[in-house]
């Protein structure tokens, strides 16, 4: 009986083991929820230009100069935060960042002048926004990650488009339908909603929870806080100014966020409202951007982990700029295919710039790439917040926005160039062409 009963056992197939899913992916997915909750701030400038002037008879240039502050303050304040971030933990830093989101938000309903304007869209939300910048999305993969970086990095990418996607026709609806001001309010809430998700669910470092960072043969113990977080961002600042990959890198991001954030973010809903197109038909376009740019960043993390990111960069910024000159023969005020083709094709090519960028900082600066990142994100806003603030003094000087479409494609042009002569790294040292 005893042995029928063990000849039993042997034959008996083995349990399946359990698969668990790798903690990192739920940092991700965590990650990519805060920031498609604090994407909503990103949706609102082009939808506040035309009612603003509206109401309170203030120039485009007035109101761009606005967005400007707010851009350029997203952009310098990302390497502090990615410093931050190395002291105090990624968990304080971005609730902190959303609350004071919300707060800018909020007080832009009592506003009377433009000065106000300055101050809570411009310095407020441009702060805690700045914090949220993409050095947040880098940080997180670089400690999180060791496997599959380029997919993850397009993915957290992707997830600023995927807010803009769910929030554009909402404002533009709210704004439609009754004013700006119930449309600044949620916002402000979109980004207080968030806070508890990233309180309870975003873990610092793998460590936190006894983990290996995905795809790392070995244990990687946390780091101790790094005092001196401003010094730290100046120090890696000043070192990186020396080699050229960093002025190629962020002459590059300069002019990508000059031809996204800058120019189709902040006027394309004003230019389109230009050829008599309604404001909420131009804003359900943007819309549609954010769908394809979801694709488009996800497939160029792909494409990144496989392919060189100089060639990459290369062919994202000359295909842009074509797209651009084309741009002023396809507004009207009805919706035809081929704007329709123009904004796939743009939205498919919009932040695709990212998941190559981060990865030739990755591999010219070690270490201290997230806070590299951060300062080329600073350029990369710096170049948004020219255009923002030119375009709305071009729109006023010309009478229309043909000007800056025809800059900006010769610009892409310039930052293709300079993609393809950024030199891989050799030995300790790095090299320009």
């Amino acid at each position: 009986m005893t042995q029928t009963t063990d000849a039993a056992a042997v034959q008996q197939p083995p349990k399946p083991t359990r698969v668990r899913v790798h903690r990192a992916w739920f940092v991700a997915a965590v990650t990519f929820v805060t920031i498609i909750g604090a994407a909503a701030f990103r949706s609102v400038p082009g939808l506040l230009i035309d009612p603003l002037h509206a109401e309170f008879d203030w120039s485009r240039g007035t109101i761009g100069a606005a967005v400007s502050v707010n851009l350029a303050l997203y952009g310098l304040t990302a390497p502090f935060a990615a410093a931050l971030m190395d002291r105090f933990g990624i968990r304080r830093v971005v609730a902190v960042a959303l609350t004071v989101i919300a707060a800018g938000s909020w007080l832009t309903v009592w506003m009377t002048a433009a000065w106000q304007l300055m101050l809570c869209w411009g310095l407020l939300v441009g702060l805690g926004s700045g914090s949220m910048a993409l050095a947040f999305a880098a940080t997180v993969t670089n400690r999180w990650f060791t496997a599959r970086r380029g997919l993850v990095s397009g993915i957290l990418t992707a997830a600023s488009a995927s807010g803009q996607l769910i929030f554009l026709p909402l404002l533009s609806w709210i704004i439609d339908r009754y004013d700006w001001r119930p449309a600044a309010v949620t916002v402000a809430l979109a980004a207080l909603a968030v806070v508890p998700f990233v309180w309870l669910l975003l873990h610092d470092h793998p460590a936190d929870v006894g983990q290996k960072p995905y795809g790392a043969a070995e244990f990687v113990p946390k780091p101790p806080p790094v005092p001196g977080a401003a010094r730290r961002a100046v120090t890696v600042l000043l070192s990186a100014v020396r080699t050229g990959p960093f002025w190629l890198l962020a002459g590059t991001f300069a002019i990508c966020g000059a031809s996204t954030n800058g120019l189709i973010q902040t006027h394309f809903i004003p230019a389109a409202h230009d050829h008599h197109m309604p404001v909420r038909a131009a804003a359900s376009l943007l819309a549609v951007i954010g769908v394809f740019d979801v694709v488009g960043t996800i497939a160029s993390g792909w494409f990144t982990d496989r392919f060189e990111p100089r060639r990459l960069l290369a062919v994202y910024y000359a295909l842009r700029g074509v797209s651009l000159m084309f741009l002023p023969l396809l507004l009207g005020p009805a919706v035809h295919p081929p704007m329709i083709f123009f904004i796939v094709f743009y939205g498919l090519d919009w932040v695709a710039t990212v998941p190559p960028t981060l990865a030739l900082c990755r591999e010219q600066y070690g270490e201290d790439s997230a806070i590299v990142f951060g300062w080329v994100l600073a350029s990369h806003q710096v170049g948004a917040a020219v255009v923002a603030f030119l375009g709305g003094v071009a729109r006023d000087a010309f009478g229309s926005y043909d000007v800056v479409w025809y800059a900006s494609g010769a610009l892409c042009a310039a930052a293709a160039l300079m993609a393809l002569v950024i030199r891989r790294r050799t030995g300790g040292e790095v090299a320009v062409a």
